[in-house]
Parts: C-alpha cells; sequence; structure tokens
C-alpha cells in the first residue's frame, strides 16, 4: 500500500480551510522518482475522487498508450492560473497499476520532492493547487481578486446551498410527528428519503445531490451502517456467501434451510468462530476463522475465509461519504403505527481512510453478515459505533431541530 506522509503543520491549515469550505479534493505527495520520470501513482482517494466527480474511472480503462486520457487542467498559484493537460492511464507492465502525470508549464515551478498538492474537480476540469507552498487562507481573504480565490467561493456557495436546502428540508417536512410508511427496522429511514423525493438507493452513490443520508432512532443503541460491500471473491478461499453458509450456517427456528446472520469484529471470534484481521502488509481485510489456545487464552487465527481489499473499502468510504446528515429521530407508536420526528443532525464531512482501518483493528467498526435470507440477497454490512463518528470524521456540525 501506498502512504501519504503526515501534513506539516502549513498544510494541516491549508487542508482544514478547505474543509471548512466544503471544497472535495483529493490529494498526491510528489516522489523524487515520481518527479524525475514525471509519473505519479494514482492512489484510492485519487482514483475514488475521479470516479465519483465523473472524470475517470481507471477500472474500466484500457492500459497501454492508445488508452491513456488527457483532462483539461488549470495550475492555479497564489496569484495567476496556467492552463495544461494531466495524463491518466496505466501502463501496459505489471498490472498496469494507475498512473497520472500533470503536465508542466513553462516558467512555472510549481512541483518539489515531497510536496503535497491538492487536485480539485469541477465541471469536467480539473485544478491543482500545493498545499506546501500556497497559503490558501491568506489568498482567499486577500482584497485582489485571484482565480484561486474565485474557485474556492464558487464551489464553496454551491456545497452551502444543497446542506441549507437539505437541512431546510428536513425541518419542514420532518420536525413534527409522522407515521413511518412501514413497522420495520427501515420504516423511518425509509419513509425519510420518500419525502425528499429519493428513490431506493441501491448504488455506491450517496442519496441527495451529494449528501448520504443515515438516520436511526434515538433509543436504538444500534450501530450505524456507513455502507455494504462484498468480498473479493477472486481472492477468497470461499467463493460465494453460499459457500460460506455451508460451512459456518445453521437452521434457525421456523426455518428449513441454513443462514448466517452474524456480526464480525477484530479482536474475538463469534460463536461461529467468525472475527476480521486488519492485514495491511497484504492490503487485505480478511474474514477469518478463529479457535482459542487454551494456553495463552489467545484466538490465532485457523482458516481463510473471506477477503476484502482495503483500497476498495477506502474508495466505497470516500465515494459514498463524503458528506453525510446522520439524522436522530424520535419515535412513538399508536394504533398499530411507528410515528418518528427528527430531533438532531449530526453533518459531517471527509472521512480519513488511514483512521478506517484503525476502527476495523480496534473493533469499533465491524461487519454484518446476513446471507441466505428468506427476502433474498446477501447483504455485507460494515457498520460503525456512533461513539466513534468522531475518529472517522474530523470535521462536523450538529443541527438541533428541537429541544434547541
Amino acid at each position: 500500500m501506498i502512504h501519504m506522509r503526515q501534513y506539516n503543520e502549513f498544510e494541516k491549515k491549508n487542508v482544514r480551510f478547505l474543509v471548512d469550505k466544503q471544497i472535495q479534493f483529493a490529494t498526491i505527495q510528489v516522489t523524487e522518482t515520481g518527479l524525475k520520470k514525471s509519473i505519479l501513482d494514482a492512489t484510492a482517494p485519487v482514483r475514488a475522487y475521479f470516479k465519483e466527480c465523473g472524470i475517470h474511472d481507471y477500472e474500466t480503462q484500457p492500459q497501454g498508450e492508445l488508452g491513456k486520457r488527457f483532462i483539461e487542467t488549470y495550475i492555479l498559484t497564489e496569484t495567476s492560473e496556467h492552463q495544461t493537460k494531466t495524463s491518466l492511464y496505466r501502463p501496459i507492465t505489471k498490472k498496469g497499476d494507475p498512473r497520472m502525470w500533470v503536465n508542466k508549464v513553462r516558467g512555472v515551478e510549481f512541483l518539489h520532492v515531497d510536496d503535497i498538492f491538492a487536485i480539485i474537480a469541477l465541471n469536467g476540469v480539473l485544478y491543482t493547487i500545493n498545499l506546501s507552498t500556497i497559503n490558501i487562507p491568506k489568498v482567499y481573504n486577500s482584497p485582489i481578486v485571484t482565480p484561486l480565490q474565485d474557485l474556492i467561493k464558487q464551489i464553496s456557495t454551491v456545497k452551502n446551498s444543497i446542506s441549507e436546502e437539505l437541512l431546510d428540508l428536513i425541518k419542514d417536512r420532518m420536525s413534527e410527528w409522522t407515521v413511518a410508511e412501514r413497522f420495520a427496522d427501515t420504516g423511518v429511514g425509509r419513509t425519510i428519503e420518500t419525502m425528499l423525493g429519493i428513490p431506493m438507493n441501491a448504488d455506491t452513490t450517496p442519496d441527495y445531490k451529494g449528501i448520504e443520508l443515515k438516520s436511526h432512532r434515538e433509543a436504538s443503541r444500534v450501530r450505524n451502517t456507513l455502507f455494504t460491500q462484498s468480498p473479493e471473491w477472486a481472492i477468497s478461499r470461499l467463493k460465494s456467501g453460499k459457500e460460506i453458509v455451508d460451512e459456518y450456517g445453521y437452521i434457525p427456528a421456523g426455518y428449513s434451510n441454513k443462514t448466517l446472520h452474524v456480526t464480525l469484529s477484530a479482536g474475538r471470534p463469534n460463536p461461529q468462530g467468525l472475527g476480521l484481521l486488519v492485514a495491511p502488509q497484504k492490503g487485505l481485510l480478511e474474514a477469518d476463522e478463529f479457535a482459542m489456545n487454551p494456553e495463552d487464552g489467545s484466538y490465532p487465527k485457523i482458516k481463510d475465509v473471506a477477503a476484502w481489499k482495503l483500497l476498495k473499502l477506502h474508495e466505497r468510504l470516500l465515494i459514498k461519504h463524503r458528506e453525510t446528515f446522520w439524522i436522530d429521530a424520535e419515535t412513538k407508536i399508536e394504533g398499530g403505527k411507528e410515528y418518528f420526528r427528527c430531533t438532531k443532525i449530526l453533518h459531517t464531512k471527509n472521512p480519513i481512510p488511514s483512521q478506517f482501518d484503525v476502527l476495523l483493528d480496534q473493533g469499533q467498526i465491524t461487519v454484518d453478515f446476513l446471507l441466505c435470507r428468506r427476502s433474498g440477497g446477501d447483504t455485507y454490512s460494515f457498520k460503525i459505533k456512533s461513539s466513534a463518528r468522531s475518529l472517522l470524521f474530523p470535521k462536523s456540525e450538529t443541527y438541533k431541530l428541537r429541544g434547541a
């Protein structure tokens, strides 16, 4: 796995400013080898960002020169902008690992070894800003109008208007008692989506104009679902949910066939002996079988079950939760129906992929297997404890709709 170095204090200030202004961006570090060869690795966050913004999908790109794509790009300095191109390609060699390069502009010294730059996509065009050298807050607050200042104001205005629009809709339509359209675990969430005109969301993209919606009942202490993602069967020992159920499933009361509804976490296996193992050296999250060692009480791994690529999980996280409304709802039961009203919203932005791995390893993020259900379809749900959300999402705001 490719790891970017930690931000220094100057870069942190720039990043915090962009996040506060609701600017979505990806970052890349310039390595010495990359600068010499004019090649940079398109990391998982960059690939996820390009795909989300409709810029490029590396997964469908052919390898070699014929598959190379060029995207119109502007290099932004503190006072000016310079038009160029960014090349996106997958070489013939090795596995065709995704690559990119921002073409240089004569007379503009933009990149240096070890610099970190931000990439912003807008209307099919890329804009690059050197986070290591440009004082972004100073440029933004300057009385001198610059292309960089204009870009940030343009994006920030649009993003603020969307979140304000969504907040107003929820306040207007759901801050008073509303009947849920179904008496079920998903009843409140589905009703909120219906009232906002959001269709059933089975894809990987956010719900409302780039904002994901997650709702739960105040009285419930359940974990919050981040996203669902099936294992990578090609690299897994067992090749389907059915094979997992055949080996580890059970027949519950009232059923005639095996099923498997269990939670997997790191640290301690569940009653079926299943648990999670974060293996960064392999770039994998593993679902494995464990057994207790009676001599020391530890739980060594005894058998592979299934696996996910961590890079793929990072992509899912970044696409699904670039910006999220976590909605708390107060509920009551009357006349055999459930009523709810929204009371509080946590507004989060820009999750940290490296923290995702840490929280998996700490058992704060778990995976639910819902396999061979009567309703059909296998689901692998990644869930986070409410108390751990602030560790995954560094920037958040809370809106109180009642009792403020």
